[in-house]
């Protein structure tokens, strides 16, 4: 696997006004990339933060199955109608994860909702509608989320999160690699690949893809 790669930020499908302005989508072709390098037709591929669907939309289209939950329900109402498996998005809490009857997983791939050390008024896990508490209770939710995908994982099962440092008036949050940490406890972390993009936000030109798999001890 390539350790740096290059990407157009490019959707084929533009978004409706409503939205226009909060379009964070990564590429359709990071998706198509890391699918065919990750998974096979048939398997079950789970977005913890569908968004605007892209994972998903996606996912359909290579022949695998999509599963995902998206907080948001005017999301969630955008989405289903354009999946052929509207059923398998859930509008939910991805913290409350384990509460929903999701199938066995091959890959799971989304990009987090971000958060900054230096200003939180809102809570980025729940698309940023209610009050929020901290940083490290932030990373604290991501590592609880991931802690219950695992437990969806099949044993040869991936986790690819695609995020991005941030650089704010405030300062540098270390996003990535703080992620990485938090995730590090309750999967094993394989490694990462240097995503460039045409273009970005968050005061970079490139993101991360981070790559994680079931720790030895949970397939021993």
């Amino acid at each position: 696997m390539r350790t740096y790669l290059q990407f157009k930020q490019y959707n084929r499908k533009e978004l409706p006004e409503q939205f226009r302005q909060d379009d964070v989508r990564y590429a359709d072709e990071f998706v198509r990339h890391f699918l065919t390098e990750f998974s096979n037709e048939g398997d079950v591929v789970f977005d913890p933060f569908v968004g605007f669907g892209t994972t998903l939309i996606v996912a359909e289209e290579m022949s695998r199955q999509g599963y995902g939950l998206e907080f948001d329900p005017e999301r969630c109402k955008y989405v289903q109608p354009l999946l052929a498996h509207p059923e398998n998005l859930i509008c939910g809490d991805a913290t409350r994860l384990s509460d929903y009857q999701f199938p066995m997983i091959d890959l799971s791939i989304t990009s987090p909702p971000y958060m900054n050390k230096f200003d939180h008024p809102e809570n980025p896990l729940t698309a940023y509608s209610t009050a929020s508490a901290s940083y490290d209770t932030y990373l604290q939710g991501i590592q609880n989320i991931y802690r219950q995908i695992a437990a969806l994982m099949k044993p040869a099962a991936r986790v690819i999160i695609e995020v991005s440092n941030l650089k704010t008036p405030g300062g540098v949050t270390p996003l990535a690699w703080d992620i990485t940490q938090a995730v590090s406890k309750v999967l094993q972390f394989e490694g990462e690949t240097v995503l460039c993009w045409d273009k970005y936000s968050f005061g970079y030109d490139h993101s991360y893809c981070l790559i994680f798999s079931l720790l030895q001890q949970s397939i021993g």
